[in-house]
């Protein structure tokens, strides 16, 4: 492993550790929490970023998304086929659950780029694991659901079991593993997509999803 790497591991220890990275707002230490407190601080500071969040047993998470999509008026939804998820919407689509039209993503970019950009209303994606101290989700993005499915689409639905929330990003790296493999493309997503001109008027969707919808699996 290369030394600048060594040295930014070890502030992220650091700081898992002390006052930054760790410590909810009410002081006590994220890392001496249970997971049900950890999903909790998670909600909070997710939906303090203008996400929505969702609590919904694992069984019923297509019930839910079907519900939603019905609720925003999404008439087609982009998938990865062979992602973590595929079985189970296809499955709730055969079902006939009511989810929209599915749209899966199973072409190059450069063949389907007119119609992400310009067709394409939501989409579906796993989750690697989520940060409780600031609300954030980490997809580590794949050939079956790359990170074109989370920064296009106007509205990204992210489903994230509970069990993945860790208390830091420190925390992360270091269950993870990542000081032994790091991941080529990992996203960090705090909240939909925003920007800000120079008068500091905040403004959502413009670079990405203007709606951020995290399904939390318990």
């Amino acid at each position: 492993m290369s030394e600048p790497r060594d040295r930014i591991l070890a502030r992220l220890r650091r700081k898992g550790k002390g006052r930054a990275g760790g410590i909810g707002r009410s002081g006590v230490a994220l890392s001496n929490r249970c997971p049900k407190d950890l999903v909790g601080e998670f909600q909070r500071r997710a939906e303090a970023m203008h996400a929505q969040v969702y609590r919904v047993e694992r069984s019923g998470w297509t019930h839910l998304l079907e519900r939603l999509c019905r609720e925003k008026a999404i008439s087609n939804l982009l998938y990865g086929p062979d992602g973590p998820l595929g079985e189970e919407i296809r499955e709730a689509s055969r079902q006939q659950q009511g989810l929209p039209d599915l749209v899966g993503f199973v072409q190059e970019i450069e063949v389907c780029r007119e119609q992400l950009f310009f067709e394409i209303e939501a989409a579906v994606t796993s989750v690697r694991a989520g940060v409780a101290a600031t609300g954030t989700l980490i997809l580590w993005p794949t050939p079956a659901e790359p990170r074109s499915m989370s920064l296009v689409p106007p509205i990204h639905f992210a489903v994230l079991d509970a069990g993945a929330i860790h208390s830091s990003f420190a925390d992360v790296v270091e269950k993870k593993g990542w000081n032994r493999c790091m991941p080529t493309n990992a996203l960090l997503i705090s909240g939909p997509s925003k920007t800000a001109d120079i008068e500091q008027t905040l403004t959502h969707g413009m670079h990405g999803p203007i709606e951020l919808v995290i399904i939390v699996l318990t």
